[in-house]
């Protein structure tokens, strides 16, 4: 296990913001340490965001991506996707990932993915454009230049030449529709559709039980990724 979660309500002025973040980190967990204590402030500390926050977070991504960069003789070669959500006086719910770690919410029952899953395969015209290349050797799995598994991530400073940290950001309006929101890393996701994560636990009340029984599930069927979840009723 390399990942990191947040889970916390603040309170900044009159406002209440909701923070939740999985942080999948790959060759060690320094990464995802620094963007669990980091990440969020960078965010919260761009004046705009407030007025703009999609645009705040697209900044606070790229301003943490270059100070792991900057440190990389400190935090290693290693890098970390991440998903994050913030919940904005319960009101507007902002979406945000590098990676494959993913974000779904469930209004009226449905599923609905608001991240995207960024697979080497759907970027490889990118990552090509970069000079860098696409391989499913060594192993089955498609890599960015045949060692990274995601398309996007934070750090990775030996292949951010080829490497995108930009994230995929959406905006959620929470109604009287919207049930629960789901975040969790890829060890849920590679053995759980979207529609079977949401169906499981629409009728547990408590959030902490509801994603205790999507990461025990993810075990019984044999995942054998790291299995992060988090779990936000409304």
């Amino acid at each position: 296990m390399e990942d990191y979660v947040v889970a916390e309500f603040k309170h900044v002025g009159d406002s209440e913001l909701g923070l939740f973040a999985i942080f999948d980190g790959h060759l060690s967990q320094v990464i995802p340490d620094y963007l669990k204590s980091h990440l969020f402030d960078n965010i919260l500390n761009e004046p705009d965001f407030w007025i703009e926050p999609e645009n705040a977070i697209r900044k606070g991504y790229r301003i943490t991506d270059q100070d792991i960069l900057e440190k990389a003789v400190d935090l290693g070669q290693g890098g970390s996707t991440a998903v994050t959500a913030i919940l904005i006086n319960g009101q507007k719910l902002v979406i945000a990932n590098v990676g494959h770690s993913r974000a779904v919410i469930c209004k009226n029952g449905e599923a609905k993915q608001l991240s995207v899953d960024h697979e080497p395969t759907t970027e490889k015209e990118s990552i090509e454009n970069r000079g860098g290349f696409v391989s499913n050797f060594p192993g089955d799995v498609a890599r960015v230049d045949g060692q990274l598994a995601v398309a996007r991530a934070f750090g990775d400073k030996s292949l951010k030449e080829h490497l995108s940290s930009e994230p995929d950001v959406t905006v959620e309006i929470i109604d009287d529709d919207t049930e629960l929101l789901i975040l969790a890393s890829d060890g849920l996701w590679k053995v759980m559709t979207n529609q079977e994560a949401v169906d499981a636990i629409r009728n547990v009340k408590d959030a902490w039980s509801a994603a205790k029984l999507l990461t025990d599930e993810a075990v019984m069927r044999n995942s054998t990724d790291d299995i992060s979840c988090i779990v936000v009723t409304f």
